[in-house]
């Protein structure tokens, strides 16, 4: 017969706890079913669930030898006696579906957890585990700039995943921060390929808007680019009366509108840390490929699709060369790309903000409405408007000690 125990020390963290614990359990030839461990400013909690031979332990006095051992450490021991039918139950609950939901926001606050964990406990989850992946931040660091990332692992099958979207939603706008859920999957930590729009995603311009007030038709070009943006225009439609407006500009222009691109909050972060992790990176853009191919420079990205414009005798002809690259041709470029790569779709990541960014975010196993309009971020999987988008890192499940800068 075995006797199944609960234990759980917690006291001041210091080297040989763990050690000295099972060293006692040792001498009775325990087997460990469970252990977990958790240490948070300096402070220890050690949880293992046991099982020991009933002939050869009396619990009084095991415990008694657990506390006389972990006394010199200043470490609190208690037991918690289980039985065999709810030890079995807990088992069986190892074969149900998993869930990742991580907070994002500049400062995680208790207000945002307590109503956080109450929709997950309304639509019928269980929180497993709960972790922060963002490192330790000074209070005299938290600022605008600031980014913070608690991941919770959850347990259970919600009845209604558009009702719980719609909650988390509602509590992203209320709390401004950023909540993401997905299903734990093989997937989660082995994507191999993230490609990324660049207008208002990796930089923080639309370039053909900056081109348009270069020609003097900033105003008229702007316009269209926000009914594109909003969905309300079709993108090959809109592409090709902005470009007729920009007939006559002087090539010259180029090469200073590259230089005074602001590159997006976290950019240079997120691509090395994915280049030096092992990950493809891509622009599929319906920008143009000279300003993909100026940060792909920058940034060491590995591939650029957008569109060439057509130069004749130093001036834009208002014409590019070649197919467009709209949103059906990103999405197409994204599959492309997994197949030459030698990966699945499931694989790969897409990050835009505009709608025609949605066929590629559709296509990716994660799709990222980064900064987006709300119509794209209604309907993308997942979407970040508080952090940087290095905060990508975390969905994918890195801490930040993962993070290289």
């Amino acid at each position: 017969m075995k006797q199944i125990l609960l234990i759980n020390a917690a006291g001041a963290d210091r080297p040989g706890v763990t050690s000295v614990i099972t060293q006692v359990l040792g001498r009775y030839d325990a087997a460990i079913l469970d252990i977990g461990q958790a240490v948070i400013h300096d402070n220890l909690a050690l949880g293992l669930l046991v099982a020991v031979d009933t002939d050869r332990i009396a619990e009084p006095e095991l415990l008694a030898e657990l506390q006389g051992a972990t006394h010199k450490l200043d470490i609190n021991v208690r037991f918690t006696s289980i039985s065999y039918d709810s030890y079995e139950h807990w088992v069986e609950q190892q074969g149900k579906a998993r869930y990742i939901v991580t907070l994002l926001a500049r400062e995680v606050t208790a207000h945002q957890i307590a109503d956080l964990t109450e929709v997950t406990v309304q639509h019928g989850l269980n929180i497993d585990n709960i972790n922060r992946l963002s490192g330790r931040i000074s209070l005299d660091c938290i600022d605008n700039r600031a980014s913070a990332c608690v991941e919770f692992s959850v347990r259970g099958e919600p009845a209604d995943r558009e009702a719980l979207r719609a909650d988390f939603m509602e509590l992203s706008t209320r709390h401004e921060i950023d909540i993401a859920f997905q299903r734990d999957t093989v997937y989660r930590r082995n994507r191999r390929l993230v490609c990324f729009d660049m207008d208002s995603t990796l930089i923080e311009a639309e370039v053909i808007d900056e081109l348009a007030k270069a020609a003097g038709v900033g105003e008229q070009v702007a316009e269209i680019t926000e009914l594109a943006m909003r969905g309300e225009l079709d993108f090959n439609e809109s592409f090709a009366r902005r470009m007729a407006l920009l007939k006559g500009l002087d090539e010259s222009v180029l090469e200073g509108i590259a230089a005074n691109l602001r590159i997006t909050e976290g950019a240079e972060k997120l691509i090395s840390s994915l280049k030096k992790l092992g990950y493809k990176t891509a622009i599929l853009s319906g920008g143009f490929q000279y300003f993909g191919e100026y940060l792909q420079n920058k940034l060491g990205i590995d591939y650029v699709f957008a569109n060439t414009l057509d130069v004749v005798d130093g001036k834009v002809t208002g014409e590019v060369k070649g197919q467009v690259v709209n949103g059906e041709r990103k999405a197409e470029l994204l599959k492309m790309l997994a197949e030459r790569e030698g990966i699945t779709t499931e694989q790969t990541i897409a990050v835009g903000d505009g709608a025609n960014d949605l066929p590629m975010l559709g296509a990716a196993g994660l799709g990222i409405a980064f900064r987006a309009k709300p119509l794209v971020k209604a309907s993308a999987e997942q979407s970040i408007s508080t952090l940087g988008l290095d905060a990508i890192l975390y969905l994918m499940g890195f801490r930040e000690r993962d993070q290289i800068l």
